[in-house]
């Protein structure tokens, strides 16, 4: 079987067989090529040294780009507009680092080079005619699906600790099965995991809960004991130790109430996660919306002995605030989520607009939101939280009602201001009618309350004929001290 490669990339690696060395595609573009899809890079791998290759570079002018450094017998260079990584073969020895190499070395042959990888899909080498090397049964497996280690798991976990949150992940992006070889030889090798990096395993967080299938990467996450696993994050105060994720490991078995839900929490949670956009804040937000069932305080047994877990949203929002926070987001991304989470149990179906008005004017008076585009956003992805949430009880629930109601809250959320750069009015005619500046903010500040009150139009001739009259009540009171400018742009 050959493979197409793409010219620009053919055109590098002519310069580097010209000048005498072996080169090849390898990781992850030769497995993109065989599942059919388009690679987002690709990487080379060579029998040349890295100062050969950078005498390459500058011969056929490209730019040189250590971006691992030549100590990892990597060079990046800039090639016909592309960055490419050329790598030496190499083999490398671990120590006490669970992920960077202690020692490299080069290799001598393509098969050492690729039998130090992690997986068999990523194990396979094209050369310059597309060529397939497939020393490891790497397209078998894709054929199959299946995740498999390259050799003995345990001795490659043992290698490099991350590479058990890339079984995850890779699960999660391309759908594989994991080899039970792997699922056996993970909880043997979890106490590695001590020795990673936060940042290394938030993106591999990252990456599992925006793929395609994320519970396929969830589900050995937590059952084989990596969530409850810590690893380290280094401070002012030196290095921490940091738990993962073991606050999901309870919600594993974790039954509901029958009439409402089919799934235990965890299979319930995993089923939620999918069915929200491929979206990271909302992907979190459906991984933890329901984190706090069962938990004390919040399990209880209601009239005929049924379960409940009133006040979860508000306790797992809390929660949420936590995880989020000891994995390093943002304060703007950490907000979003537990907001999510907090009033994914707010939305009730009702044919009354009243109460969905007073809780879209408390909203946008709470501070949460600094213009009324976050407010439309923020509804926006709870009723897709809402509405996964629903779909994922396994029982018969007509999902078009809840459509239907979130379409019109999102309607109402483009008519409630919350600021004064969300009113619609010309900038120069309200100068003009309030006769000073300083009025305007005065005024401003009042035609907010109005507006989200529903007393007065969110439009231009609206707010001019309220400007007028407000001026006018105002009446010979001093003008008051430090007034606001008036933006000429108010979108």
């Amino acid at each position: 079987m050959t493979k197409k490669i793409p010219d620009m990339i053919k055109r590098i690696m002519q310069e580097i067989v010209v000048a005498g060395y072996s080169v090849f595609v390898v990781g992850g573009a030769v497995r993109d090529l065989m599942l059919g899809r388009e690679p987002k890079d690709y990487d080379l791998t060579t029998d040349a040294l890295p100062e050969e290759i950078v005498a390459v570079a500058n011969r056929a002018g490209w730019k040189v780009v250590e971006r691992l450094g030549q100590n990892f017998g990597v060079v990046a260079v800039v090639a016909y507009g592309e960055v490419v990584e050329i790598a030496t073969f190499r083999g490398e020895s671990y120590g006490v680092d669970s992920h960077r190499p202690e020692k490299v070395w080069k290799a001598e042959t393509l098969e050492e080079d690729l039998s130090r990888r992690d997986f068999t899909c990523n194990a396979m080498a094209l050369d310059l005619d597309g060529n397939v090397y497939d020393l490891f049964g790497g397209e078998e497996d894709i054929k199959a699906g299946l995740l498999r280690t390259v050799g003995v798991p345990d001795k490659r976990f043992a290698e490099d600790a991350l590479r058990m949150f890339r079984a995850c992940r890779f699960a999660a992006e391309l759908g594989f099965a994991i080899d039970p070889a792997i699922l056996q030889a993970i909880p043997g090798q979890v106490a590695k995991v001590g020795g990673l990096s936060l940042e290394r395993v938030r993106e591999e967080m990252r990456r599992i809960l925006v793929a395609a299938w994320p519970s396929r990467g969830l589900e050995p996450l937590v059952m084989s004991g990596l969530a409850s696993a810590q690893c380290r994050v280094k401070s002012a105060r030196g290095v921490e130790v940091v738990p993962i994720l073991p606050e999901l490991v309870h919600l594993v078995d974790m039954p509901q109430n029958p009439r409402f839900h089919v799934y235990d929490v965890w299979r319930h949670t995993l089923k939620t996660v999918e069915r929200v956009p491929q979206d990271l804040t909302l992907r979190w937000a459906a991984l933890l919306h329901d984190v706090a069932k069962g938990l004390p305080g919040i399990r209880g047994i209601g009239e005929g002995g049924r379960l409940t877990d009133y006040g979860h949203d508000k306790a797992g929002a809390e929660m949420a605030e936590k995880i989020l926070q000891r994995f390093g987001f943002s304060n703007e991304f950490r907000s979003r989520v537990v907001w999510l989470i907090a009033r994914h149990m707010r939305v009730t179906i009702t044919g009354d607009d009243r109460p969905v008005w007073r809780w879209l004017r408390g909203e946008a008076r709470s501070g949460s939101f600094r213009k009324s585009c976050q407010l439309q956003e923020a509804f926006m992805q709870l009723g897709q939280l809402c509405i996964a949430d629903m779909a994922a009880t396994g029982t018969a629930q007509n999902l078009e009602i809840p459509r239907l109601f979130m379409l019109r809250i999102m309607e109402m959320t483009e008519l409630m201001p919350v600021s004064t750069g969300d009113l619609h009015y010309r900038a120069e005619v309200i100068r003009d009618m309030l006769g000073d500046v300083r009025w305007i903010g005065p005024f401003l500040k009042n035609a907010l309350g109005r507006v989200q009150d529903g007393m007065l139009e969110n439009n231009e001739a609206s707010l001019e004929e309220a400007a007028r009259r407000w001026r006018k009540r105002q009446g010979g009171q001093n003008i008051p001290e430090g007034g606001q400018s008036l933006p000429t742009d108010n979108g």
